[in-house]
């Protein structure tokens, strides 16, 4: 991370904004606060990124935290077709009036914007829409680019870098969210652990997510948060068919089934803070 973060300091010296890339299921766990040492004061375009996953409400929600804080923020599905358009429109209105004295000097003015975020924000995607082509590599899992690219489009230098996550979370919830949604390698995380969280996370939020989904109702109110949201899982297992010699339930193979579930929507639109 350290190495990472030292190459983006030097590379933000050629940089006039900062693209910050959000997932919008979790916007402030997705924030990273070594990012500080590389935006430094210059202009931040927050943008919440598959954004087809939550409700309007949390968009404008999450929008109106973003604005407070004095820096511009978009919304978008990186996935769709020509949706990545509203970034270059936010970045030509946060240096409107310098591309105007440029252009009254006769002089054609580059803009350079560094894309950050964790891993599995979408950056690269976001940079592949932007260019209506797979400039970038792009794929639904976290770690995918390894270096930086520039991608040029009309006045704007695009910089796409390596998702960027801390060595160590102090904050727990953070650390969960970040797992629930793709951030945090699976194979790095217990994920049977993860999944019993998402389930007492899911349950806090609306407890008929996982009964209608699986049916499993009748388990939401037994005993500890620990034991029913083990007990949830392994039901899932049972109904979904996973399950091992003797009978046995494969919790891994049920972890995996619901946060798939959790990651592509199936589960509805939910944003976890």
């Amino acid at each position: 991370m350290n190495k990472t973060l030292k190459q983006m300091q030097q590379d933000s010296k050629l940089c006039a904004c900062f693209i910050y890339v959000l997932d919008a299921r979790c916007p402030k766990s997705s924030l990273n606060p070594e990012f500080v040492r590389v935006i430094k004061d210059k202009p931040i375009i927050y943008v919440l990124n598959k954004a087809d996953l939550v409700t309007t409400q949390d968009i404008a929600k999450s929008k109106q935290y973003f604005k407070k804080i004095g820096a511009g923020c978009v919304s978008l599905e990186a996935t769709k077709s020509n949706s990545s358009k509203v970034i270059l429109d936010e970045i030509n209105r946060v240096f409107v009036e310098r591309i105007k004295q440029n252009q009254l000097l006769g002089a054609n003015f580059i803009i350079r914007a560094m894309i950050l975020g964790v891993p599995n924000s979408g950056k690269s995607t976001i940079v592949n829409n932007l260019a209506n082509k797979s400039r970038a590599v792009a794929s639904n899992r976290a770690g995918v680019t390894k270096s930086k690219q520039w991608i040029r489009l009309n006045n704007v230098e695009f910089m796409d870098t390596p998702g960027v996550l801390l060595p160590n979370f102090e904050d727990e919830k953070v650390a969960y969210n970040l797992a629930f949604v793709g951030s945090i390698k699976d194979e790095v995380v217990n994920l049977v652990d993860v999944a019993c969280h998402l389930i007492a996370k899911l349950s806090e939020i609306d407890s008929s997510i996982i009964a209608s989904r699986y049916g499993v109702d009748s388990l939401l109110n037994t005993q500890s948060v620990d034991k029913w949201s083990h007990d949830i899982l392994t039901a899932i297992g049972k109904k979904r068919g996973s399950v091992i010699s003797g009978g046995e339930i494969d919790l891994e193979r049920a972890a995996k089934i619901l946060l798939t579930d959790f990651r592509s929507g199936k589960l509805g639109k939910i944003c976890l803070e």
